[in-house]
């Protein structure tokens, strides 16, 4: 192998490897339902189609129930998609609302959820096709997987498991690391002494952007995952931010000899 591949392979897990949409709403909708307590707690299938197609937007975990809030009292989504953050701001402030006591209310609902059905919790859980395939050729490669994410280490390995995937000791960094993203990739360069190709497959390009502005991870390649959760407007806003380059579903499936080209 040459240092024109990578030696490291570092992957997001949600939005890259594992699309968690159906456990997002369905704890989302439990939020909303202890927050504004509706008199129908069997949510249309129409939002939940609705909500998928709009999770791009939400940064973090406090903003899922917000939206289905902002759904349900007719905010378009056209206006979501472009104003997101003041709407959500907004939310927050016409209910009287704090966003930790939210985000605290949803990560308790989520922990009583795996607590009482960890089985059915992961079951709501899916890989993108060809993923699990692609991941366990990886392991039995030249290339090292690295999963960086912010969902728990624990139920990473518990979903790869499932999928017939063992990732090696010490390969999966979660949330408990407590890290950011391009943290994490600094100290995976700076355990090989600085040796390390990595290459780094994200499905937020605020996230890849951040690695960008990184002086000491300019050695870094980045890749946006088209099939992830980010919206048209992101995926055709990548040419403005090189190096980020954008991968499809299928180019990641291909040894990555054939993903795309480095632009000089």
């Amino acid at each position: 192998m040459t240092t024109n591949f990578p030696t490291i392979l570092a992957l997001d897990f949600d939005g890259v490897i594992c699309d968690g949409l159906v456990e997002y709403f369905q704890t989302a909708w439990r939020a909303y339902c202890k927050i504004w307590k509706p008199l129908d707690t069997v949510p249309d299938s129409d939002l939940a189609l609705t909500f998928y197609g709009l999770r791009p937007v939400i940064e973090t975990g406090w903003e899922m129930p917000l939206l289905i809030r902002a759904l349900l009292v007719g905010i378009p989504q056209e206006k979501i998609l472009l104003e997101w953050p003041n709407i959500a701001q907004s939310l927050l402030l016409e209910n009287n609302l704090m966003a930790l006591d939210v985000g605290t209310q949803l990560d308790s609902l989520r922990d009583e959820w795996i607590a009482s059905d960890l089985g059915g919790w992961l079951d709501m859980h899916r890989f993108y096709p060809g993923v699990a395939e692609r991941l366990q050729e990886l392991i039995n490669s030249d290339v090292q997987p690295i999963i960086v994410t912010t969902k728990e280490g624990r139920f990473v390995r518990e979903l790869l498991l499932r999928a017939g995937v063992q990732m090696p000791e010490g390969s999966i960094i979660g949330k408990e690391y407590k890290q950011p993203k391009h943290q994490v990739l600094r100290e995976l360069l700076a355990k090989s002494g600085g040796k390390s190709v990595i290459w780094f497959v994200e499905d937020r390009l605020k996230t890849l952007l951040s690695v960008k502005q990184q002086p000491d991870l300019t050695g870094v390649r980045l890749f946006l995952a088209d099939w992830g959760y980010n919206t048209v407007a992101e995926r055709e806003s990548v040419a403005q931010y090189r190096p980020v380059q954008l991968l499809s579903l299928s180019e990641f499936a291909q040894d990555c000899a054939f993903w795309p080209r480095k632009e000089l």
